[in-house]
Formats: C-alpha cells, structure tokens, sequence
C-alpha cells in the first residue's frame, strides 16, 4: 500500500506524516517512510541540486528531468521493494508534485508529463492520497518561520524564495488533480490545529486500510 501527502510549502505534511506513523504503529502495521525528492541516497544528491536556492536559473525541463530520474531510483530501489515485502509505505510528494509544480505552475504540457509519469511509474499509483490544502500566504509564513528556527534547512528553500502568485499556482494545481480524482485524493483543510486536520486524514485512512484486508 502506497499513502502519499501533497501540498505548498508549509502546509504540516511531516507532521502528518509522524502521525500516520503513530497511528499504523499502534495497529501492528508495518510501514516506511520516505520522501521525494531524496528517499534514496542518489536522490539526496539530486535533491541538493533541485532544493538549493542558488539554483534559480534550473530549466523547467531540466527540472522535471532530475524530478523523474530521483522517482526511477526511488521505485526500484525502495517504494516497490517495500511495498512488495508487505510494508505500507508513506511518502512525502510523489508524481502529483511533478504534474503540479511543472505542469500547472511550470507551463510544462500536461500530456508530456503523464507520458513521462507513465514510463517511471510502470503502472504504480498510491491507494491513497492526502492533500494539505492551505492559503499560501499562511503557508509561506509558516514555512519561514520553521527556516528561521532551525527545524528547516536554509539550504532548501528555492522553492519557498518563489512569487506568491506560483504557490498559488500550485494550490490550484492540487485542487484541480483532486477535482479529477476524487476516489484517490482526499483535501483536507490544513489550517486547523495539527490535531484536527489528523483528525480528517483518520477517518479517511482508516477506511482505507479496511478495504486493502
């Protein structure tokens, strides 16, 4: 089983995150978490590249490049190998960022990207996934603040440097995949406590793990 979280910068998907985790604990599940990009140690390398605000002249094509090589080595390596020992697997963005941020936000086609979607992916897809949808001025600020204090890296934040119009772009993105998919994605409002918007992601997460018995 694949769980996968979406959203803007800020928006809590590692918080989330560590509660699905406290949650399949306690119900004996066994699972992993990972991320993209950089669930692998090649991928941290590409991470490096993507994330690094020096890094402001990246072509969007070459951008989606390096997004689509990290999530070949992600697969191989550890989401399809996990998965298939019967572990549950989390994962922090999967392809739906790489259709949100350079497709919708990025001006790259659509259809170019599902294409490259679909040679990566060889027909995997999450069961379920999460989006954590916030104004992205509360997002930014939150995002800001965690660079700030320490709990993010300042050397990551190329994205957060962006216009507010592009993550607002980005949140349309998201809202727009889900309005097409409404049987995988789930958009819960992330601008309540941590707490409650656990509390919306749990309802639905439960329900999904009843019907993969």
């Amino acid at each position: 089983m694949l769980i996968t979280l979406e959203g803007i910068e800020g928006s809590g998907k590692t918080t989330q995150i560590d509660y699905i985790a406290a949650y399949l604990q306690k119900s004996g599940l066994d699972y992993a978490i990972t991320k993209e990009p950089g669930g692998t140690v090649l991928g941290e390398k590409i991470r490096s590249i993507l994330l690094d605000p020096v890094n402001i002249n990246i072509h969007p094509m070459t951008e989606l490049l390096l997004y689509a090589a990290d999530r070949v080595q992600h697969i191989k390596e550890l989401i399809s190998p996990m998965i298939e020992s019967g572990k549950i697997v989390i994962c922090d963005r999967f392809h739906d960022s790489t259709t949100v941020y350079q497709g919708f936000t990025r001006g790259i086609d659509i259809s170019l990207i599902q294409q490259l979607n679909s040679l990566v992916l060889e027909g995997l897809a999450p069961d379920i996934t999460f989006v954590l949808d916030l104004d992205p001025e509360i997002g930014l600020k939150r995002a800001w603040k965690q660079i700030s204090d320490g709990s993010r890296s300042e050397s990551e934040t190329r994205f957060e440097n962006e216009k507010l119009q592009f993550h607002e772009s980005v949140r349309n993105g998201y809202l727009e995949l889900a309005r097409k998919e409404p049987d995988r994605f789930v958009v819960v409002d992330a601008s309540n406590d941590p707490a409650k918007v656990w509390d919306q992601i749990s309802a639905h997460l439960g329900k999904c793990l009843e019907k993969q018995k």
